[in-house]
């Protein structure tokens, strides 16, 4: 995104003085290029779910749906924020660790009503058990498909707190858990068990896990297909890497290449009729920008420069040492063209290190060194790669209303996706 962000360094400083910092700002260009990547990867009949977790701006929502993907939610919230970007029940999936007995009862709800959402992924056999009584009691003649979150046990490329298909992690079932959840769900009035959910981690850096765990899915499908035939589905979930620039990842069609081998395997008549994944992350991650302004700039063992925004807008470094690339905008006052990725930035380049923090209350809010050009209070600078797991993440942590979410269009207009908040709606 080098070259963009130089091109659109000017709309950037231009967001700022309209509406203040800090401000989030999605690049459609950028976005229309991922989506057409994962398209292109994924083609048709593949069906393909944004997962709404990593932006669940109604505005952002909306224009991925657009560009050829359903939604993909994990709670009665996500649903809403989905139904208000203008996606029918039906092109909506649900699944997630945390689902309620509220969240089951409007799936079960919308089913009784005649609009279903196209599938619901449940966790556990606990989740299995509470939604069979459920439907039971209350779906009437609807009828809701149902997936099943198997945990492969493997060991993804990539950090802990993001590696959900290890064994020991939180999610989904073993096998046999899935073979007894599948009989208790068909043993439910109205409920349809439809196949299998699998989501091996995010930021993956090979596709080797992830291979391992589509082979494990498929088996577990094969086996149960060959009683229930109408068990046909395999989700095999994200986890495609957008990662800091100079660092190289597969891409979305690298993980696709792996998928052909792996079913010519399984036995013609067991394989799954319909294929689906859920990126989110590898849809808006590098759409996505976030512009600050220096509050701060002094020596403390070396360069420190303190902006206006961190980890109530990103929390991503905090949580779990997550690298974004900062480049400035301004510089002593003046527009600068941005300097370039990291790995290109030569020590000649007039470019010196400093330690980037954030305005919170809190250590921990550290935003990475980064080499910038000399800055003083009220410079622009803007963070890369901010389009996932900033908006859905923020908080008003120290009485900060959330930013305003706006998106650059392709003819340069700047529009709003979301206002600030006001001091009025915190407490």
């Amino acid at each position: 995104m080098t070259d963009r962000l130089a091109e659109i360094a000017a709309a950037l400083r231009l967001a700022a003085r309209r509406f203040g910092t800090p401000v989030a700002v999605t690049d459609v260009r950028e976005l229309v290029t991922a989506a057409e990547g994962v398209r292109n990867a994924f083609p048709d009949p593949w069906l393909r779910a944004y997962s709404l977790k990593a932006n669940d701006v109604a505005a952002i929502v909306a224009r991925v749906t657009d560009l050829g993907f359903d939604a993909n939610v994990v709670s009665r919230g996500e649903w809403a924020v989905a139904t208000r970007a203008g996606l029918p029940d039906g092109r909506i999936t649900i699944e997630g660790a945390g689902v309620t007995d509220a969240d089951l009862r409007a799936a079960v709800h919308a089913a009784r009503d005649g609009h279903p959402p196209r599938w619901l992924a449940i966790e556990s056999m606990d989740e299995a058990a509470a939604l069979a009584a459920l439907a039971d009691r209350e779906i009437g003649s609807g009828s809701l498909d149902i997936l099943f979150r198997l945990n492969p046990e493997v060991v993804p490329e990539t950090l802990d707190g993001l590696a959900v298909g290890a064994g020991v992690s939180k999610f989904g079932m073993t096998a046999d858990e899935v073979t007894a959840a599948v009989e208790a769900v068909a043993a439910a009035r109205g409920l349809v068990p439809r196949g299998i959910h699998l989501h091996v981690g995010s930021q993956l850096r090979a596709v080797d896990a992830w291979r391992d765990g589509a082979r494990r899915a498929l088996a577990l499908l094969a086996l149960v297909h060959g009683a229930r035939p109408g068990f046909d589905t395999l989700d095999l979930g994200g986890g495609f890497p957008v990662l800091p620039a100079g660092e190289a990842g597969p891409d979305a069609a690298r993980f696709a290449r792996e998928l052909p081998e792996l079913i010519e395997a399984i036995p013609a008549g067991r394989r799954p009729a319909r294929l689906a994944i859920e990126p989110g992350r590898a849809l808006v991650a590098r759409a996505g920008l976030l512009v600050g302004r220096v509050l701060h700039v002094r020596e403390r063992g070396g360069r420190q420069v303190v902006l206006d925004t961190g980890m109530t807008e990103l929390i991503r470094p905090a949580l779990y040492g997550a690298h974004h690339d900062i480049v400035a905008l301004t510089s002593l006052g003046r527009p600068v063209r941005p300097a370039g990725d990291v790995a290109s930035r030569a020590p000649q380049d007039g470019l010196e290190t400093a330690r980037v923090e954030g305005p919170i209350c809190e250590s921990t809010d550290h935003l990475g060194e980064h080499r910038l050009p000399p800055l003083r209070r009220g410079d622009l600078v803007a963070i890369r790669d901010a389009g996932a797991y900033a908006a859905s993440l923020a908080s008003a942590y120290n009485g900060r209303p959330r930013p305003p979410q706006l998106l650059l269009e392709p003819d340069g207009r700047l529009t709003v996706g979301r206002r600030r908040g006001t001091l009025a709606g915190l407490g």
